[in-house]
């Protein structure tokens, strides 16, 4: 497929209907199945990629091998999911990246639960067979929350169907505000959980009493318009679906953002932006730990913006769709800055050598990467992009907004 090549006007005046949170969308899904005997039906959802990923393996029952492809949190749920559905027996697979992404710490806390999983491949990766099983009720057990907040939401979610359960994380979660959003939806269903201190969650013996039924739009989406505002402050962009107080951690972009002198005002559900003031900033640093998916667009944002900055709490991109810690330096490498990287960050001193651009820019199968290097039509009028349609994963209708906002897309 030929690259997408991309060219920003100077000014952007659009209204966008976001997607709705793939995040929310999943664990919705995943807590309807958990209630059939409601006669839930299946909440309207986010259309994309990892949604279709659930919803397809949640709607057949006697499917025996079933493939989620690159759909990470469709993996990690439906693990739990299937290691819950007594006499039933599965292979979960994916793509040839997601067998390189770890799952052991998951596997090995629904093995404290009686869980029948074996590894069908290389140990602590899938592809898994899951034999289901009437797993233990009211169970303590044990998991390393340093990996994936998914690991712990799949446990949390199946609790109230086996009997509750004291989940203890041996190390300080990662993403905790995923955590907090599956807490919140376990319990606007009826379900009782809460945390007990820091690293321990209990989960009562309280079953569902309903289906989650409504899915706010994603956060995580709209940074790559709060972004565009940023970089082109003549703008006025609205989007359309936006809850102030959101379950989602990324809408911590607005907080981030003001930093920048983005303004949202909001009107119900509806957010305006505006660059009302120029706002100068030497340097920008912040830890991102808790919300790791902003972190690419953050590091594009400001290296095109001018900004020298420092984003700590990074080690879970390297264990993404690609390691996009790598892929960052890569690609803004070829658009001339140079980023310095560890383990779990990713600096820029503010250096810019301008180099020839000509060469497509490449996505790595990551959605994330896609529409935040997207951010570089801004800068570099004809930028390309190879495989542009890995949007597809949370949103599909990135490109098409694109164009109806005024870039140009060849």
């Amino acid at each position: 497929m030929e690259p997408f090549r991309l060219t920003a006007p100077e000014a952007i005046h659009t209204r966008v209907r976001l997607p709705l949170s793939k995040s929310i969308s999943n664990r919705a899904l995943l807590i309807a199945a958990l209630c059939p005997e409601l006669g839930a039906t299946r909440p309207v959802v986010a259309e994309c990629d990892d949604t279709a990923a659930m919803t397809a393996a949640l709607g057949d029952d006697t499917a025996t091998h079933i493939n989620v492809l690159a759909a990470g949190t469709a993996m990690r749920f439906l693990t739990a999911y299937f290691a819950t559905r007594e006499g039933r027996t599965v292979t979960l697979d994916g793509s040839a990246r997601m067998r390189q992404r770890p799952i052991a710490p998951l596997v090995a806390a629904l093995r404290q639960l009686g869980a029948n999983i074996e590894y069908v491949g290389e140990e602590g990766f899938p592809p898994l067979r899951i034999k289901g099983e009437n797993l233990q009720r009211g169970a303590n057990i044990a998991l390393d929350g340093s990996v994936s907040s998914q690991f712990v939401s799949a446990l949390l979610m199946i609790a109230p169907s086996i009997g509750g359960m004291a989940l203890r994380l041996t190390n300080p979660p990662v993403s905790r505000p995923y955590i907090d959003m599956t807490l919140a939806m376990m319990n606007e269903c009826g379900a009782s959980a809460r945390w007990n201190g820091q690293q321990e969650i209990v989960v009562e013996n309280n079953p569902y009493h309903r289906a989650p039924d409504h899915i706010e739009a994603d956060w995580s989406a709209a940074s790559y318009w709060f972004a565009l505002q940023c970089l082109l402050p003549k703008s006025s962009i609205t989007l359309e679906g936006l809850h102030r107080d959101s379950l989602q951690g990324d809408s911590r972009v607005m907080a981030l953002m003001d930093r920048l002198g983005v303004v949202a005002n909001f009107d119900g559900d509806i957010v305006t932006l505006s660059c009302p003031k120029k706002v100068k900033i030497a340097r920008f640093s912040d830890d991102f730990g808790d919300t790791p998916d902003l972190a690419p667009t953050f590091a594009v944002l400001l290296c095109l913006k001018g900004i020298p900055y420092r984003l700590d709490g990074l080690a879970t991109l390297r264990l993404k769709e690609t390691d996009r810690i790598a892929a960052l330096q890569a690609e803004l490498r070829k658009l001339g800055y140079r980023l310095e990287a560890g383990d779990d960050y990713l600096s820029w001193d503010g250096n810019h050598t301008i180099t020839c651009y000509c060469a497509p820019l490449d996505t790595y199968d990551d959605h994330r990467l896609a529409m935040a290097l997207s951010l570089a039509a801004t800068r570099f009028p004809g930028v390309a992009l190879h495989d542009a349609n890995v949007v597809n994963k949370s949103y599909p209708d990135y490109w098409q907004h694109l164009q109806e906002a005024g870039v140009t897309l060849r």
